[in-house]
């Protein structure tokens, strides 16, 4: 009896997506949410702008693929830091294009105007148990994969 070629699985590769971060704790659980409900995305995180700023120019450098989508907190560790990463990230020609979803615990109806003024894709007050994590992230999911096309951005 002839043996059937076994099927091999194509690795599929992952949607690279840039988590800006500066609270490990918090990191822990954005990392185990995604994994959960987003398998298909590789999250690198970074905690701070500078770390940021030196990974996108290197990607740009190296000709390696952008993150399709970013999510950052606000403070970093201050206020400050986040628009300024903001308005670094949108007055650059090539990461202006790239969507930007903060992620923070201030529901201060300043930080939101603001953020919204550096063009950001979509603003959402962090939740407080893994289980609203969850429902966050799978009705992230279904808009940011399923809803929208991403655009790839690779040199």
């Amino acid at each position: 009896m002839a043996k059937l070629p076994g099927t091999r699985r194509r690795k599929v590769p992952r949607i690279p997506i840039l988590v800006i971060e500066d609270n490990a704790d918090h990191w822990l659980i954005i990392r185990s949410a995604l994994s959960q409900c987003f398998p298909e995305v590789e999250p690198l995180w970074m905690n701070n702008t500078s770390q940021v700023t030196n990974h996108l120019n290197t990607c740009i450098s190296t000709e390696k693929e952008l993150p399709r989508l970013i999510l950052t907190d606000l403070y970093l560790p201050r206020r400050e830091d986040g628009f300024l990463l903001l308005e670094s990230l949108k007055n650059h020609i090539i990461f202006r294009q790239l969507p930007v979803v903060v992620l923070s615990n201030s529901e201060d109806r300043k930080d939101i105007e603001q953020a919204y003024t550096f063009s950001i894709a979509s603003y959402i007050v962090k939740p407080v148990s893994y289980h609203q994590w969850l429902n966050c992230f799978y009705t992230f999911r279904r808009y940011w994969l399923e809803a929208v096309t991403l655009p790839i951005h690779s040199y």
